[in-house]
This record gives structure tokens, C-alpha cells and sequence, in this order.
């Protein structure tokens, strides 16, 4: 079978921004300055990237805030031009990348829907045809005469996706602006999400959530600095995205307490009903997982997460302390030792499985992750069970009786 062709291709793309030491902002400071020659710091935000997305591939781009993800979108997308390097693409693209962009806020969604549009390869009457179909969509129905700019972000959010995804385009771009839209609206995107994954057509996702990559990634492409740190399979490239997110800096003299981190994963581990730390729990019986967390900073609304994980990075179960202990808001303040317990008759197939752990916080998101901090083995259950074996009953009704 022949390899797909590229929908992307990117060689050694590279962009430097100019910033001014020095902001002249009125006619006066001109006037009083006439010769003054202006100074500036240059930023490499991209250093030479190259990567290819095959024709209908869900590519995902990950990393680290001032990575670069972003300003490479927009110089696939042709908002910004390249210093040096190469970009080709394939075919038609829709670009979703920021609040607004591409949008006038004087004019109503129905010019805005046909301007739009038009400038995404659609003509003036395809764009005019399917304006019921963008609206009905974003479910906007109540708000057309309304200019733009009286629209809030979540509103404008649910139109620019909707156009994007009824532009036909065989590339969407897709930067982490839904996290503007309510929980509703982002659910319908996810579901669309699925559809035009199943329907093949070539999708480049940046975002931060890791969650989202491992759901709907082919392939990762990992940003560290302006360079490719890493490149390939989801859940290996969103462990590494994370690991550098978290790393610890203790090999560092005091880097810890002055670098800020707010707290650590010590330590995770596996213990039996009795309490005893074991390598092994029999299918059935019950368990726990323990992590000990040493906190340096208040923490409001901790909440602590446990992954399960095979030897294939197939996750297989998560909890999340929040879910259980909704009511317990009581903060982790500096200095304390934490231990969290999840405790659960074990339901787990025969096999050996992975606990990653993270520690998230009130308007603060993840503070603290430790990936594959432990391993147990599970033995004892029913052959081909699979990884969950579910309680459960079966029985067998005939509809009708036997014929002799």
C-alpha cells in the first residue's frame, strides 16, 4: 500500500522578531529625538524546524509556553512570513488560530460568514449557502443583527469554528482557542473532532492538553526553545512534554526553594488491604495507591490524579480526588507532607500495569506530575478477561422453543 503524500511540508523554518529596547510612543519624543537610532533584541522563536503532516493525519504540536507553536501555525497559515526555510502545502486550508482574526467587529456575522468564506476558497454564493448551516451550528440563530464587536468571545469562538468546519478545506489549524467556548460548545467539538478524524482529513492541532493529543493524535511534533525536542508517537511525546513541564531541578543548590515550585510527587506506591507496601495485587481483592506530596506553597482546591497505564502506554483507568472529596476545600499550606490514598477492589486483567500522578490546583493547573512513579503486577484473573474485568451477570432467553 502506498505511503500517504504530504499534506505539510516544513524545512528549516526559522523566525527572528526585532523587539525595540526602547518604544518612542508619541510625535513629541520623535520631535526631541530626531537622530536617536532605534536598538533591538532579536528573538529566534523558530530555529530551523522541519517536519512533514501526511495527507489525512491528525497532527498534533505540543510545548512549553514561548516554544514557538504558535507563531509556527501562523506561518503555515501565511499570517506571518518566514525568514528562511521552505513550507508547502497541499491543498486548501482553514485556519482557527486566534479570538477574532480575519473577523471585522463592525459588520454582522452574515458578512462576516461570506467575507470569511471567500478568503477560505469558498465563492461568494457557496459562502452565502451555507450561512444557515455556520449559524444553526454555533446556534447563533438569536443573535444575527448584532455587529461583532457586541458578540462575547465565547459567541465569536462558535462562529469561527463552525465556518472553519463548513469551509470544506481538505487542512483545518487548529490553535487552542476553544478553550474560550463553554463546556457545551467544546464537547460539539470534540464530536466533530471524531468525524473528521474517521473522514480522514488532515487536521494540525496546538495545544497544551495532553489529554486531547493522546485522544486524537496520529503523531506529535514537540517544541523545546524553537527546535524539535520530539517527534512521533502520542502518548511518548505528551510523557516527554510533560516531564519537561515538571522536571526537578534538585541536582541545582537551592534551585527548588527559589525557583518556586509549589510541590512534589515524593513518592507513589502499591499497598494491600493490610496496609503493606506490595509489587503484586491478586484480581479481586482490594488495594490502594498512595502518593506522598511534600508542599512548599498554598495550594487552594488540590486535587490529586492517578493513571493507570499498561506496558503498551495504553491508559486504562483514572481518578481524580476531586471527584470523590468534592466538599473537602481545605488548602495544602507550605511545609505539610500529604498522603493520598485511593483505595478499590481490584478489577484490573492479569498483567503488569504503570500509576503516573500529578497534583493540580485552583487557577493554577498542574503543579507537580510524576510519570510511571510505580509498578505492580496483577495475577489471579480469569483468562481472557481482557484489562477490566467488570462485575457482571449473563444469561441466555430463547425466543422460541425448539423444534423437534
Amino acid at each position: 500500500m502506498p505511503a500517504p503524500h504530504a499534506a505539510v511540508d516544513v524545512r528549516n523554518l526559522r523566525k527572528t522578531f526585532r523587539v525595540p529596547r526602547q518604544h518612542m510612543m508619541t510625535l513629541k519624543e520623535r520631535a526631541l529625538h530626531p537622530f536617536r537610532r532605534a536598538e533591538f533584541d532579536e528573538l529566534r522563536v523558530l530555529r530551523g524546524i522541519s517536519f512533514q503532516v501526511r495527507e489525512g493525519e491528525f497532527f498534533g504540536i505540543v510545548g512549553r509556553n514561548g516554544s514557538g507553536k504558535s507563531t509556527l501555525l501562523k506561518c503555515l497559515a501565511g499570517i506571518y512570513r518566514a525568514d528562511e526555510g521552505e513550507i508547502r502545502i497541499a491543498g486548501r486550508l482553514a485556519p482557527f488560530i486566534e479570538l477574532g482574526v480575519g473577523f471585522n467587529p463592525d459588520l454582522t456575522a452574515h458578512d462576516n460568514v461570506v467575507i470569511n468564506g471567500v478568503m477560505m476558497g469558498l465563492s461568494p454564493a457557496q459562502a452565502r449557502g451555507r450561512f444557515d448551516e455556520v449559524i444553526a451550528f454555533a446556534e447563533l440563530e438569536d443573535f444575527l443583527d448584532l455587529k461583532l464587536k457586541n458578540y462575547s468571545s465565547g459567541m465569536q469562538v462558535r462562529l469561527a469554528f463552525s465556518l472553519m468546519v463548513h469551509s470544506d478545506a481538505e487542512m483545518l489549524l487548529i490553535d487552542e482557542v476553544l478553550a474560550v467556548g463553554d463546556a457545551s460548545f467544546q464537547q460539539k467539538c470534540l464530536d466533530v473532532f471524531y468525524r473528521l478524524r474517521e473522514e480522514g482529513r488532515t487536521i494540525v492541532l496546538v495545544t497544551h492538553d495532553t489529554g486531547m493529543i493522546e485522544r486524537f493524535c496520529h503523531r506529535v511534533l514537540l517544541l523545546e526553545d524553537g527546535l524539535v525536542e520530539m517527534s512521533g508517537d502520542a502518548h511518548e511525546v505528551g510523557r516527554r512534554y510533560l516531564e519537561l513541564n515538571f522536571e526537578r531541578r534538585a541536582e541545582v543548590p537551592g534551585a527548588q526553594s527559589e525557583g518556586g515550585d509549589a510541590a512534589d510527587v515524593a513518592d507513589v506506591w502499591i499497598e494491600d488491604a493490610e496496609g503493606k507496601r506490595v509489587p503484586a495485587v491478586a484480581h479481586g481483592e482490594p488495594f490502594s495507591v498512595c502518593a506522598l506530596l511534600d508542599v512548599r506553597e498554598r495550594i487552594d482546591r488540590p486535587d490529586v490524579h492517578f493513571a493507570f497505564n499498561t506496558d503498551e502506554v495504553l491508559n486504562v483507568f483514572g481518578a481524580t480526588s476531586r471527584a470523590v472529596a468534592a466538599n473537602d476545600d481545605e488548602p495544602f499550606l507550605p511545609g505539610e507532607r500529604i498522603v493520598v490514598r485511593m483505595t478499590s477492589e481490584n478489577a484490573l486483567g492479569d498483567g503488569r500495569y504503570f500509576v503516573d500522578c500529578s497534583l493540580h490546583g485552583a487557577e493554577r493547573g498542574m503543579i507537580a506530575f510524576r510519570g510511571r512513579a510505580c509498578e505492580f503486577v496483577v495475577f489471579g484473573g480469569t483468562t481472557g478477561s481482557g484489562l477490566v474485568s467488570l462485575p457482571h451477570t449473563m444469561r441466555v432467553e430463547r425466543e422460541m422453543e425448539r423444534v423437534t
